[in-house]
Order: structure tokens, then sequence, then C-alpha cells
């Protein structure tokens, strides 16, 4: 085998190792694609934010009151998820690690202090993009036209 195959294959066989490697053990999809226009995965979403986030978020999408300011505790209350919070400022794959793993580790401060749950372990992949697909279709069609082209500057 000629050396400039060899040193190539070689090379390409160690990209590829690496790429399993930082690849495996990580289970966030490559980009997070909502589905907001499937009536199937919107039903299983509302479901799931019945059961997992309506007891802050509301049951509505309205949040708590003065979401903005910090409570007594040092911590925002749990803020809208309808065309009036802010979800909609945030990509896919942003909600979806935020969900998944918490604020702490989305800005990379394992200090960090929030009411908010982490999903990890108690909701699939498959689940959570299902909720953020329930929450994204009740967003008026302009707000929803925003997020998708925050997707497509990926």
């Amino acid at each position: 085998m000629n050396r400039i195959v060899a040193l190539g294959l070689g090379a390409a066989v160690l990209a590829g190792a690496a790429a399993l490697a930082f690849g495996w053990g990580t289970s966030a999809p490559a980009q997070t694609v909502l589905m907001p226009s499937d009536p199937d995965v919107v039903a299983l979403g509302q479901a799931v934010y019945v059961e997992n986030c309506a007891s802050c978020h509301g049951a509505n999408l309205d949040g708590q009151p003065n979401w903005r300011s910090p409570g007594p505790d040092g911590r925002l209350p749990a803020p809208p998820h309808d065309e009036t919070g802010h979800t909609w400022h945030h990509d896919g794959d942003t909600l979806f690690q935020l969900t998944k793993y918490g604020t702490g580790a989305l800005i990379g401060d394992p200090d960090y202090q929030s009411n908010m749950p982490i999903y990890e372990g108690v909701l699939t992949d498959e689940e959570i993009i299902a909720v953020l697909s329930y929450i994204k279709s009740t967003w008026p069609q302009d707000i929803r036209d925003h997020h998708d082209a925050l997707a497509n500057r990926q």
C-alpha cells in the first residue's frame, strides 16, 4: 500500500473514531426539528405538557405572574410559553438543551439556581420535542415564521 494512501486512511480512521467518541453519550438531536404541524406529535406534546409543565408555566402557557422579576428566593418565576413570552426567541436546539439539561448546563454555570426541573431521565428526547412542538403550535403564524428563521440561520 502506498504510504500516502496509508496515511490518508489512518487519518480518516482517527477522525471517524474521534467523531464517534464525542458523538456517543449525547442524546440531543443534531439539530432539533420541531413539528408543530404534525397532529400526533402535538397531541403527545400537549399531554406531556399538561402532566409536566402546566403546573408552573400555566395550562394556557401564560406563565407565572411577574416572570421577569426574581421572586423572594432570588429565582425567576416560570415564563409564559405563549406569544407574550420569550420562548420563541430561542431556536429549537436551545429550547431542547434547556429542557433536558437545565439552564446551568446551557450557560456553563453548574451553580446557577433555577426552579426549572431538569428533564433528562424523566422525559425522552421524543417527548421533549413533542412538548416544544405543541408549544410552537400555539403561536401565531408570524411568530412561528420568525422561529423557523432562527433554525434556518444555523
